[in-house]
């Protein structure tokens, strides 16, 4: 017998009305969850097409500008794009799509540290639905580069093993000689590659590259403007001579506060010396030969320097012993050491005098009222730039950063060095030299070896045989050695070797219109110098103030702005602020 119990029938009929409601909820969470997801799918179709479409804008206002750098406005935005219908990949109008696109410098606008700006994309669609989108954008500088020519001589080509580090870029033909070159970073020419199996490219070449224009005089114009309003521009005549001026300028670092350093920001100086005697200022030997100088000579045991001039004829101590004396020297024009210390006029030339605030460090010095300030705690109108009108010879210690233009030639009369090791990357110290004409290492009695006497043995008269430049070179015609084919041919060596002038030490980088020659190789030496270039990546990531840009805008950040109550003018007028 079954003695299971039997469920009542109204209980039964309430269990299938729970099932019913259960599957029913269950159905409408799914259709609920499933109508979400396809919510959004559609939201995100519709983000990512108004992204998209804002994406898009800024990369083709950025080619737009660097197409027509007319559309770049030196204050200010202009409209590119004003409401226009968004059009896809393949052409066609995306339904709703508007878009505006602006463009204009923003962050510090002067130009004195790059030039900076933004590009921004609006997006609106019919139901209400935005995006903006801003790109920073800042012009390459033309110190980014390790070797830039806008024309590469049918005679001169890359070889015996030069090693480029950096980028590279020519409007002519790349030449390679069979000896071989290696170029460690992009490699660029608007016209093709002669050689290239005999070149070892690390990252590459790339042939029929856009040509990128010189920097115009007009840039100089603008240096000049800013160099005035700093009290740092001057004016000068130019002799004929090629490695000659009437005027020079010597960096000077100077410890301050004694700590065993010159890094401070404010012990960075220059000093201004004039004469009408171009081969004195030069460090040139006197047309009657080094027996007549009042800048080269030795040093005497009690540490007092005597000119070849002032010493006599015959003798133990003649002016050819003087000349010949492991303590040799020479000098440019005006140095301390030809008078034993700092002398504001002598019989040659003078220095010119600051008319600012004097560093308290410096109070009661000889010297401190000719040194004019690197830093704006004491010249607060210092642009960064140094001018001047016709030509300059320059040398010395740099502390600071700074661009040093001239409409003339710029000669590099002796060693110009940072305070800092270029090498550390602190970027701390550096020097543009820009020449609307010629930027020239001078044959002087410096640079290069001298005879003392006609037949006598090649002598040199600096404290090194090699000659050392630091600072990112720009000529408007050509960077070269003055007489670089001729002169000593092994009188100083560079690494081992011998040569005519030794080695010549370059950091940073080299951009001429015309590639310049220093030097000749022969059977058992060579004129002029051997190249030892070395790149400088500060000239890229902090240029020296207002160097010339190419006008090429590469990218920065990406900003995503709120598009909520969003004005185009207050948003340029904030970021320019």
């Amino acid at each position: 017998m079954n003695d299971r119990p039997v469920a009542p029938n109204g209980f039964a009929l309430i269990t299938v009305m729970l099932v019913v409601v259960i599957v029913a909820l269950v159905a409408t969470g799914a259709a609920l969850m499933g109508s979400a997801h396809t919510l959004g799918n559609r939201y995100y179709d519709r983000q990512s097409n108004l992204d998209a479409a804002a994406l898009e804008g800024l990369e083709w206002a950025r080619a737009r500008v660097n197409g027509d750098d007319a559309l770049y406005p030196d204050a200010g935005y202009t409209t590119l794009e004003n409401g226009v219908p968004v059009m896809d990949g393949a052409g066609d109008t995306i339904p709703g799509l508007r878009r505006w696109v602006y463009v204009g410098p923003t962050g510090t606008t002067s130009g004195q540290y790059g030039v900076f700006g933004s590009i921004v994309s609006v997006v609106r669609d019919p139901g209400g639905g935005a995006v903006v989108r801003r790109s920073q954008v800042f012009e390459e500088s033309f110190a980014k580069f390790a070797y830039f020519t806008d024309i590469e001589p049918s005679n001169i080509s890359f070889g015996g093993g030069d090693q480029l580090f950096g980028p590279v870029h020519t409007n002519d033909y790349l030449k390679i000689y069979s000896s071989g070159a290696t170029f460690h970073e992009d490699v660029t020419t608007a016209k093709s590659v002669q050689g290239s199996s005999y070149g070892t490219f690390k990252k590459g070449y790339q042939e029929s590259a856009a040509t990128i224009p010189m920097p115009e005089t007009a840039e100089l114009t603008k240096l000049q403007t800013q160099a005035a309003a700093g009290g740092t521009s001057f004016s000068t005549g130019s002799p004929g001579g090629s490695g000659e001026a009437y005027l020079r300028i010597e960096f000077v670092a100077v410890d301050l506060d004694l700590d065993g350093s010159v890094a401070g920001a404010d012990e960075g100086f220059f000093r201004v010396y004039r004469s009408t005697d171009a081969r004195w200022v030069s460090g040139d030997a006197p047309s009657t030969g080094l027996r007549n100088s009042q800048q080269c000579g030795h040093y005497h045991p009690d540490g007092t320097f005597v000119a070849a001039a002032d010493h006599p004829w015959n003798g133990p101590d003649s002016w050819v012993a003087s000349l010949s004396n492991s303590k040799r020297r020479c000098y440019l024009g005006g140095a301390d050491s030809i008078f034993g210390g700092f002398t504001p006029t002598d019989s040659k030339g003078a220095w010119d005098q600051w008319t600012g605030a004097v560093h308290p460090a410096l109070a009661g010095k000889p010297e401190a009222q000719y040194l004019f300030p690197l830093d704006r705690s004491l010249n607060p109108d210092f642009k960064g730039v140094i001018y001047v009108n016709g030509k300059v010879v320059i040398s010395g210690v740099l502390r600071g950063r700074v661009t040093l233009a001239s409409n003339d030639d710029i000669i590099i009369g002796d060693d110009i060095t940072y305070a800092s090791d270029p090498g550390l990357g602190t970027c701390d110290d550096i020097l543009g030299i820009f020449s609307g004409d010629d930027v020239i290492v001078a044959d002087n009695t410096m640079n290069s070896a001298q005879q003392p006497g006609p037949g006598n043995n090649w002598v040199s008269y600096d404290d090194t045989q090699n000659e050392f430049i630091h600072g990112i070179v720009l000529a408007l015609d050509i960077f070269t050695v003055e007489n670089y084919a001729s002169g000593a041919t092994k009188a100083e060596k560079c690494e081992g070797s011998n040569w005519g002038r030794g080695c010549l030490y370059l950091t940073g980088g080299i951009i001429q219109n015309t590639r310049g020659a220093v030097g000749t190789i022969g059977w058992n030496g060579g004129t002029g110098y051997v190249k030892r270039y070395s790149y400088d990546k500060c000239g890229a990531t902090a240029p020296p103030p207002y160097f010339p840009t190419t006008g090429h805008f590469t990218k920065g950040q990406l900003y995503w702005v709120d598009p909520t109550g969003f004005s185009i003018s207050s948003y340029f007028d904030m970021l320019s602020s």
